[in-house]
């Protein structure tokens, strides 16, 4: 499966938000070229050949290039968050919620993994108003996986010197899917998921 296909079928779902059609078919064609290309070496007439449209079209709906891809980093950490959100504040016990949380994030990363690349590894090609906003997401992320495991850890359900250290060490290994993950390989998204979830309870002390 090409980078354009993944997108186009399997991650095309998740810029519904985006109208009208031809500004959610630009943001998908600069998906594709700031993973393949990086954000640096994509110019705006590269993202308007994607869509099949001219570089014209495409500064009717962004101002610039940058526009593009603080809304891809926006909707995207949003769509993080809430994953974390929902596995960190269901019923359960904080084992329970670590490893939902973990799988639920591994899958997302390896399952949207073009989006999750861009989302993930370009924050530092935005200006500083737009960097700071999705900085500001980050970290409710990481908040929301914080407090799971000092609940875990108030309870006796985990055993953790560092709460801070271990929020990042387990944040950078989800994260880091979206890197190597390749659907052609031995695992799918799920079976990842399910790995993950298990490492990092053993990382906190879980028997």
């Amino acid at each position: 499966m090409s980078t354009a296909e993944e997108t186009a079928g399997g991650e095309a779902a998740a810029w519904g938000e985006v109208t009208p059609d031809a500004a959610r078919r630009l943001l998908i064609a600069a998906v594709e070229a700031f993973a393949e290309r990086g954000y640096h070496a994509t110019t705006t007439r590269d993202i308007a050949g994607r869509a099949g449209m001219s570089p014209a079209a495409l500064y009717i709906h962004y101002k610039t290039k940058e526009e593009l891809l603080h809304r891809i980093s926006r909707i995207g950490h949003a769509k993080a968050l809430e994953i974390l959100q929902t596995a960190a504040r269901r019923e359960g016990t904080a084992t329970e919620r670590l490893a939902d949380a973990v799988s639920s994030f591994v899958r997302w990363h390896a399952g949207g993994r073009t989006t999750a690349r861009v989302v993930q590894y370009e924050l530092d090609s935005l200006g500083p108003e737009a960097r700071e906003e999705i900085l500001e997401l980050r970290r409710r992320c990481d908040a929301e996986v914080r407090a799971v495991i000092e609940e875990g850890v108030a309870a006796g359900e985990f055993d953790v010197l560092d709460v801070k250290g271990t929020t990042l060490a387990v944040l950078s290994l989800c994260i880091d899917v979206a890197r190597w993950f390749n659907v052609h390989g031995p695992w799918t998204p799920d079976e990842v998921g399910a790995l993950y979830a298990d490492l990092v309870l053993r990382m906190v002390g879980v028997k």
